[in-house]
């Protein structure tokens, strides 16, 4: 059975999967791998959690895991209906969020980020990656022709801007000046990160 990176079928899924990946190892301190990592809305089989070292890894998604998920410690919840998270404060040398920000509402975006921040060690780092706001057309014309999962782009409730996504961790009790974002993918997505 081959393991998909997303629900639905779309042939960009399983680079843009690698891609997103690729990013998150980019922004994760080498000195944070030797603790613990919780990969949020990591989807069924979780590619990024898969490719990377850490001592220990947490997933979190509101689907069952699939078969051969070993090393993986698997939480099953809906953060869209109860944003909260399952850990003692502190927990998490690093959260990653990878294209799940765009498929929450935007109240339990602000609540689940306030709960990244409290399950984060200090030092810790959330890492957080969306679509941009200026995709959102480009990715529903790419659903309708099958390069991307329609499942999942119908799904997508709000777009983001590398300056909202900075207020929302403002919100959520990170200091400003400890959060840094970007772009890549020619600018049709963001990355974001927020330090503990």
């Amino acid at each position: 059975m081959t393991q998909r990176a997303t629900r639905g079928h779309g042939l960009l899924e399983p680079l843009l999967a690698r891609l997103r990946a690729r990013r998150a190892e980019a922004l994760v301190p080498p000195a944070l791998r030797q603790g613990r990592v919780l990969d949020i809305g990591c989807g069924s089989s979780p590619y990024f959690l898969s490719h990377t070292y850490f001592a220990e890894k947490h997933a979190v998604d509101q689907l069952p895991p699939a078969p051969g998920n070993g090393d993986i410690a698997w939480h099953q919840l809906d953060l869209n209906r109860a944003p909260k998270l399952p850990f003692d404060d502190g927990w998490f040398q690093v959260i990653t969020m990878l294209a799940v920000a765009e498929h929450l509402d935007p109240a339990a975006l602000e609540q689940l980020f306030a709960e990244c921040r409290r399950a984060l060690a200090p030092g810790g780092r959330l890492i957080v990656t969306t679509p941009a706001a200026r995709a959102d057309r480009v990715l529903r014309l790419f659903a309708r022709i099958g390069l991307v999962s329609a499942e999942e782009i119908d799904e997508h409730k709000y777009a983001y801007t590398p300056a909202l996504l900075g207020w929302y961790f403002g919100r959520a009790g990170f200091a400003m000046e400890r959060v840094d974002a970007g772009t890549f993918e020619l600018g049709y997505n963001l990355w974001a990160t927020a330090d503990r």
